[in-house]
């Protein structure tokens, strides 16, 4: 009889951990674990905890009790800083991009993390490679022919895209992100999904969607709260059919 291989280890970790405001407890002993190359989704009705979660997770509030590990440290108490630092990237609901720049200098900005943005654009001449690693992003996302437009030009879908290849660009062991298809055309959906499918094959991905088809498409594993704790967790086809989160959630199941 042969030996199994071993689960590798959580690339994050919590654990019971909690996150309150006054007297509101909006994150109620929450654990999870999102291994090294995979796609782990958050869902749940609004008010769930969701973006609490995540801002506790990269550092942006801090819990009142639990522990984060990440990459086999507790980083329960780092600033949002030093977590970019460790590896761990982070987008947010709202677009963030710059939009005076063109698309290739935006990501240039996320590429040369260590420079500030002006430092860079007086650099650019230096053949360091970064040309190179320049074409790669913008290949990978689709962008290979708007490198020259000016980011604030493009469409909200594309813009919203490129968002993600500039967090992506800073190479992260572990992606977060918030929502990445909220408000984009069905048209735009489909390249947002293959960019986090790539990115899967290299570090892990944390995202929290609204968008069902999203994350059946992508997650390995779902984790549904409710009222700032864990509902249910396992894959997409068994989270979608427990009685608890079609109440909760989901209403009637797909695929039923």
């Amino acid at each position: 009889m042969g030996c199994q291989a071993p689960e590798p280890a959580p690339l994050l970790a919590t654990i019971d951990l909690a996150v309150r405001f006054g007297g509101f407890e909006a994150v109620r002993d929450v654990s999870i674990a999102v291994g090294p190359r995979a796609v782990h989704a958050v869902i749940g009705p609004n008010g769930a905890g969701k973006t609490t979660l995540f801002n506790a997770i990269s550092g942006f509030v801090k819990p009142m009790r639990g522990s984060i590990v990440f990459a086999g440290a507790d980083v329960t108490d780092h600033a949002p800083d030093r977590l970019a630092r460790l590896g761990l990237a982070r987008s947010f609901q709202i677009c963030s991009i710059f939009p005076n720049l063109t698309v290739g200098d935006n990501i240039r900005v996320a590429l040369t993390r260590d420079l500030s943005g002006w430092q860079l654009l007086r650099r650019r001449g230096r053949s360091d490679g970064l040309d190179a690693r320049l074409e790669r992003v913008l290949r990978e996302a689709g962008l290979e022919n708007e490198g020259g437009r000016r980011a604030g030009d493009l469409s909200y879908g594309r813009r919203r895209l490129l968002e993600i290849v500039t967090t992506i660009a800073l190479e992260p062991k572990l992606l977060l992100l918030d929502e990445p298809t909220a408000g984009l055309a069905r048209e735009d959906v489909a390249p947002v999904i293959a960019l986090i499918r790539k990115v899967a094959t290299r570090c892990g991905v944390l995202l929290v969607e609204h968008n069902l088809s999203v994350v059946e498409s992508l997650a390995t594993r779902v984790t549904v709260l409710a009222g700032g704790a864990v509902l249910c967790e396992g894959p997409y086809r068994e989270v979608a059919r427990d009685a608890r989160v079609i109440a909760a959630y989901i209403g009637t199941p797909r695929n039923a």
